[in-house]
């Protein structure tokens, strides 16, 4: 070896150890931002704990006036709208990939496709003011009179579809997140889709399965971890997202079990109400404790996602 090839290879593990003390130091920046939140939100939130305690969480009244606060009206209306929202936007998403990938041409599937990439970097304020002005006046004159002679007739389930036709409220939030959510867990979903091995399907095909039972039985099972985070990513912006929703729901601070009811989610309250809050006070206090509580419900969901994913490879 000569003093050149030396020199060279010192450079290069000098390079090396470079590279990977600033890739470590990438990662722990990452960590220490979001234990960073969570401390913030934690040590903001205290008052709010110490005075109303545990009963916080479980206590639905928020009333500024007599300096009594508590999240449980928003903590459900955040839990109701996203449920509602994954509940349309899953399989829409999935109908939309599917055809993508497996019937659309190649030209219409990338001008779709284009058109879907596109709907995701509308502004939320935008789905908001559109809800508002499109959607609200179509749910109270039209869908929600239906829905009640219809579906609130039926035993059961009748309860949800039942009281005043107002236009905003629990499922109309539900809706605007959904048309807002359907385009990140459709991209994922013909990403993943497409990067299936053609051998695959082929052989599948060659079988003779229909296009379906090769999409639920070899797509699906091999696609599984990669479909269930694209819908955790949607239900983690549906969890999260603000202007939106503040624009539809009503912002009315208390439980309604009827999908019609105005309502509150965490993130709207704190859109509306944070600025109003006096640094150090009650009320911003309580305000930080919510957005606490919306950092675990989120924490809380990923964990539950990647539970299921594991016993779902235990399983197999």
């Amino acid at each position: 070896m000569t003093s050149s090839d030396s020199l060279t290879g010192d450079t290069r593990g000098k390079g090396d150890a470079v590279f990977a003390a600033i890739v470590r130091c990438s990662a722990l920046l990452i960590l220490l931002g979001l234990g960073g939140m969570i401390a913030v939100m934690a040590w903001g939130a205290r008052g709010a704990f110490a005075t109303f305690g545990p009963g916080f969480v479980l206590d639905p009244a928020w009333n500024p006036v007599t300096q009594h606060f508590g999240a449980a009206a928003p903590v459900f209306g955040t839990l109701v709208t996203a449920l509602v929202s994954i509940v349309i936007a899953v399989p829409l998403a999935f109908g939309i990939a599917f055809w993508l990938t497996e019937i659309a041409s190649a030209r219409l599937a990338s001008v779709i496709g284009t058109a879907i990439q596109l709907l995701a970097a509308v502004p939320s304020i935008i789905f908001g003011m559109w809800g508002f002005t499109v959607i609200v006046p179509l749910m109270a004159r039209y869908v929600e009179p239906a829905a009640s002679h219809t579906l609130g007739r039926v035993p059961g389930v009748g309860a949800l579809f039942r009281g005043a036709p107002y236009g905003t409220g629990f499922l109309t939030g539900g809706i605007i997140l959904a048309v807002m959510i359907t385009p990140f867990i459709s991209a994922v979903m013909r990403d993943v889709f497409t990067s299936m091995p053609a051998v695959l399907k082929e052989s599948a095909y060659g079988l003779g399965m229909t296009r379906w039972e090769v999409m639920r039985r070899i797509v699906l099972p091999w696609s599984r971890t990669a479909v269930v985070g694209g819908i955790m990513l949607g239900l983690g912006r549906a969890l999260g997202e603000t202007m939106a929703i503040t624009f539809v729901i009503g912002n009315a601070n208390h439980i309604g079990w009827s999908l019609f009811s105005p309502g509150n989610t965490i993130a709207s309250l704190i859109a509306l109400e944070f600025p109003e809050s006096a640094m150090g006070s009650l009320k911003f206090s309580s305000l930080m404790a919510a957005g606490f509580l919306l950092m675990v419900i989120s924490f809380t969901t990923l964990v539950c996602s990647r539970w299921l994913l594991r016993s779902a490879r235990v399983a197999k």
